[in-house]
């Protein structure tokens, strides 16, 4: 929660806003002041025939998890699912389809879930400046094989959860 305000660094303080409730206020600059927090995509990408779930791992870390990246200033959260897979693996977003969102403390940062279907396959276009690894896995391999007590585990569970009710992908 942020304490100061981010124009001068008066501290803040709850004030009664019209139909908000109470909100943060600036004495000095005579402004309230909404919650400034980061905005990123995580997508759990299926193969073509959408069979198998992609699982990287970045950062000298050897646990698996879901391609994920910031949204850009002025870039919809869609505009970013594709982006992040063309930078990091080299494909291509098919079709996409918008699944949850939950706010992760650790980052400051709201987390939009999504899950899309890749043009290929393949793994040749791998960005490794940005991902160490990457690896296909079947439905029951990737819920093995996700970083156990992550996000990336709860949209990868919730997900095939979803899927396992339905028997659709979304």
């Amino acid at each position: 929660m942020m304490n100061y305000c981010y124009e001068c660094g008066t501290e803040l303080v709850p004030r009664e806003l019209e139909n908000e409730g109470m909100v943060l206020y600036c004495k000095t600059c005579r402004c309230f002041r909404f919650p400034i927090y980061s905005t990123a995509v995580s997508i759990i990408v299926l193969d073509p025939q959408k069979k198998h779930i992609l699982l990287i791992q970045q950062y000298g870390r050897e646990s698996n998890i879901l391609v994920a990246g910031y949204i850009n200033r002025t870039e919809n959260a869609e505009t970013a699912v594709a982006r992040e897979l063309k930078e990091e693996i080299g494909l291509n977003a098919v079709k996409l389809h918008f699944n949850r969102s939950e706010f992760f403390e650790r980052s400051n940062t709201l987390m939009l879930n999504f899950t899309c279907i890749a043009d290929s396959d393949s793994l040749d276009g791998l960005n490794s400046k940005e991902v160490d690894k990457a690896q296909w896995f079947t439905f029951e391999q990737a819920k093995a094989e996700i970083r156990p007590g992550s996000l990336a585990e709860r949209f990868l569970l919730a997900y095939l959860d979803d899927i396992a009710g339905t028997g659709q992908e979304w």
